[in-house]
């Protein structure tokens, strides 16, 4: 019996200073920050300047394209620039609809990537991906008939991989779009 007793008091002391300890630990005026954490807030800090530098010579490298090609380009807020340069009379898009689109598909440098001429038309749900967010949001702009031209940043395409295919890293898109019909 008086080893029970001993036992019990034993872990009432123990549970007591893990409780003061608990209590102590929770009163500090700071939470400590890490060296590690510290690291790692430099570093989040570098990669958003380095992200910065990078859109914004995207940024220079699109206007330059567009003022050696004379176009008068619409900016959306997203930084897709859009031309519609032939009029359609038909539908307006809307997202849930699927639209059928003839398109070439060039770099910046003026290679071409993909063509429906070779690739045949495609198809997509608007507001479903499918395509890249950019020709999404341009698509939104359209009517059925409608031609335009497309400058979508590497943000709004394949951003850092490319496609792994013919679309490389960082690859600003040109397209030239008609909207055929919307189903």
């Amino acid at each position: 019996m008086a080893l029970l007793i001993c036992i019990n008091r034993y872990y009432s002391v123990l549970a007591a200073l893990l409780l003061l300890m608990m209590l102590g630990s929770s009163c500090r005026d700071q939470p400590q920050t890490s060296n590690s954490t510290r690291h790692l807030g430099m570093m989040s800090d570098s990669l958003v300047n380095y992200n910065r530098g990078v859109v914004l010579t995207e940024d220079q490298q699109i206007e330059d394209f567009v003022t050696r090609y004379g176009w008068k380009m619409n900016k959306t807020g997203t930084g897709l620039r859009y031309l519609i340069f032939k009029e359609g009379h038909g539908k307006k898009t809307k997202k849930g609809k699927v639209a059928v689109i003839r398109y070439t598909l060039r770099l910046l440098n003026g290679n071409l990537c993909y063509s429906s001429d070779k690739e045949g038309l495609k198809e997509f749900k608007i507001g479903y991906g499918g395509v890249e967010s950019g020709v999404e949001e341009g698509i939104l702009l359209m009517h059925v008939g409608d031609r335009a031209k497309f400058i979508v940043p590497s943000h709004l395409a394949f951003g850092l991989l490319g496609d792994q295919n013919k679309i490389p890293q960082h690859a600003t898109l040109v397209y030239d779009i008609e909207l055929v019909k919307i189903k």
